[in-house]
């Protein structure tokens, strides 16, 4: 009686095991394009990273350490998180360190990361497709900022698909 129980709960452990989660077989991909930026997604061996890259020069984006609202309602943190089928195991990290921009008319000091494209990497676990991120951004010049995008879900999918 006890080596069929053993052999049962084996069975019951190993059929439990086939239905955890399942990483995606092949690297997922993702694109989105709104307010003067494209943001390229990729997720691949437990990190999402996106980059964000202003379609022209001149523009900066702001760091991910700027609250939700700007600093006195200026500015809106660049952000990458999980969506759906992706949990974070840790936090964004960026390829370039944040720089202070200090606006002198309203006296404030903004931390945006340099000029030109920024790459941020999510450390991530996966649970069932479909796989999602979630993004956000602002993106300005010295002279022009365009409008925020917040909030943006994009769906990950097979290069083919």
């Amino acid at each position: 009686m006890r080596r069929g129980f053993a052999a049962a709960s084996a069975a019951l452990l190993a059929a439990a095991a086939g239905c955890g989660p399942h990483p995606p077989a092949a690297d997922l991909t993702g694109e989105y394009h709104e307010a003067g930026v494209t943001v390229t997604l990729l997720l691949h061996s437990g990190s999402l990273t996106a980059t964000y890259r202003p379609a022209q020069a001149g523009f900066h984006l702001y760091s991910t350490a700027l609250p939700p609202g700007g600093i006195d309602g200026l500015g809106r943190p660049t952000v990458l998180a999980p969506g759906h089928g992706l949990t974070a195991t840790g936090r964004a990290v960026a390829d370039r360190e944040p720089i202070t921009l200090h606006e002198v008319e309203l006296d404030v000091d903004l931390p945006v990361y340099p000029d030109g494209p920024i790459t941020l990497t999510l450390p991530v676990g996966v649970s069932r497709a479909p796989f999602e991120a979630v993004i956000g951004y602002a993106a300005c010049s010295a002279t022009t900022c365009l409008f925020p995008v917040t909030d943006k879900i994009v769906t990950l999918q097979t290069s083919g698909g």
